[in-house]
């Protein structure tokens, strides 16, 4: 996503400002003592300048690597599907007299329990993002990456022991395990704040992170293949309980509490001469007039420090460099041709609007769209190429495509959002899901397959982040989540 920045602190957008969308305004009570409940307290966010470079630093690389093992593993499910094919899974589903038959072919109703399989997972991944946040907010990044690793422990466990256990137990498997990716992921979302300068670095290494972590299925099936079907799903679930185990060492012993503060916050918190006083400290001290002033003091000096502490993390630049730098985020803004458009309306008010609700079923139709191609890749080109062995090519190459598609987007989908318009990517995205619909629908043309799969593989990511993208301009940060 295209994070923008000025140079000027007094310009940044605050994130965690309230709005009148938010649910802080008081309500109307009758009873006359008050609430005897006290209210829930959240989490203070802390300062990266609080926290060593160092630190900040191992932080950053460990959360890219588990997400890359954790984030976006479901997705993986068009490298894993043959694996369960190969095992069995959900044949009993079939009409008996065809259980004899090889197990290259599948019956219509095993394809059908296989996919909706998937699909539970992949509605969960997106639902999901909302208990994530709320979580988030409350409770702190630490508490939803245990969350995240105890969710990724209960789907392998089920995935692990679906071959023996009474009822099925490969749905509610792959469920935790779309569950826990968010929790790993989007709790991740914070460290971009603990180098601001460097945001969309991190950003990008996250995403591309999530992207990737689809090959760890790919790597599995290599590995089964190369042990003559030995390595069963069990083995490798009750092996991959380690990642999930050292997600939640990590939380509980590197990875920070708090969320880091946005640059917003930071900005505040430094500028608002506010903070100099503090009523209830204060009011000890009404009757020594010297002391109070010297408290003071010491509380602006501090503040003061902070600032240049904030300046320094920010990289804030002066003169006709800070100018320049100044220009060029206005310039980006001007070209988007829709920056601020909601901006500052209440979250019922923007949902409200067309600008919404278009992106909203934009984005049903793509979503079913993807994960549809996902999870029916090998039947389409069984049925489009008059060949498994053909398709079983198609779908090995879309199994190495996906994850490297992901990464190598990255630098084009940073160009393609800095330096066009928000009417020009949503033209590009409608533009090229409109080609991959063609390329799909062309028969026995194995050249059309490959350029089908490499446009699908750069859309994905293009797409996902195009609309995050536009949330944040159309509608701001302030309801962003």
């Amino acid at each position: 996503m295209s994070l923008h920045r000025v140079s000027s602190m007094s310009s940044y957008e605050h994130v965690r400002g309230s709005s009148p969308a938010r649910s802080e305004h008081r309500k109307m009570s009758f009873n006359p003592v008050g609430t005897w409940v006290p209210p829930a307290a959240k989490e203070e966010p802390v300062g990266a300048f609080e926290v060593s470079r160092t630190r900040r630093l191992v932080q950053v690389t460990i959360a890219v690597v588990y997400c890359l093992f954790a984030a976006g593993i479901v997705f993986g499910y068009a490298a894993l599907k043959p694996v369960l094919l190969d095992e069995g899974v959900y044949r009993g589903d079939c009409p008996k007299f065809r259980t004899s038959q090889v197990q290259d072919d599948t019956c219509y109703e095993q394809e059908i329990r296989l996919n909706l399989m998937f699909t539970t997972a992949a509605v969960a991944t997106n639902v999901c993002a909302l208990p994530v946040g709320a979580v988030l907010d409350r409770y702190g990044p630490r508490v939803c990456g245990i969350i995240g690793s105890l969710l990724l422990t209960i789907g392998s466990l089920f995935f692990a022991f679906a071959s023996r256990s009474p009822f099925d137990g490969y749905i509610p498997g792959y469920f935790f395990l779309a569950l826990g990716g968010p929790f790993v992921f989007i709790s991740s979302f914070q460290l971009s704040n603990t180098f601001p300068r460097h945001s969309g670095l991190i950003l990008a290494l996250l995403t591309g992170a999530f992207d990737s972590s689809s090959a760890i299925f790919l790597f599995y099936r290599l590995i089964y293949n190369a042990s003559n079907r030995t390595f069963t799903p069990q083995k490798f679930f009750l092996a991959y309980l380690i990642v999930p185990l050292l997600i939640a060492a990590v939380q509980l012993t590197i990875m920070p509490k708090n969320s880091y503060k946005t640059i917003g916050e930071l900005v505040t918190h430094a500028e608002n001469p506010d903070h100099d006083i503090h009523p209830e400290i204060d009011d000890r001290y009404a009757d020594d007039e010297a002391r109070l002033e010297s408290i003071r003091q010491h509380r602006r000096a501090r503040r003061e420090e902070m600032v240049d502490e904030v300046t320094s993390l920010l990289g804030r630049k002066g003169g006709e460099e800070g100018d320049a730098q100044s220009r060029a985020e206005e310039r980006k803004r001007n070209i988007s041709g829709v920056w601020g458009a909601m901006h500052g309306r209440s979250a019922i008010r923007q949902i409200r609007s067309p600008w919404f609700i278009l992106i909203t079923l934009f984005t049903v139709i793509q979503m079913t769209r993807i994960n549809y191609f996902v999870a029916t890749i090998r039947t389409q080109y069984t049925h489009l190429l008059a060949s498994h062995a053909a398709a079983v090519r198609i779908n090995n190459f879309f199994d190495a495509a996906l994850p490297l598609g992901g990464i190598a987007s990255i630098p084009l989908i940073g160009l393609v959002l800095d330096n066009t318009s928000t009417t020009f990517v949503l033209a590009l995205l409608v533009s090229v899901a409109t080609l991959i619909g063609i390329l799909g629908l062309i028969p026995h043309s194995p050249p059309a397959a490959y350029a089908n799969i490499i446009l699908f593989t750069l859309y994905r990511p293009l797409y996902y982040t195009a609309v995050s993208d536009y949330a944040a301009k159309v509608f701001g940060f302030h309801t962003f989540g």
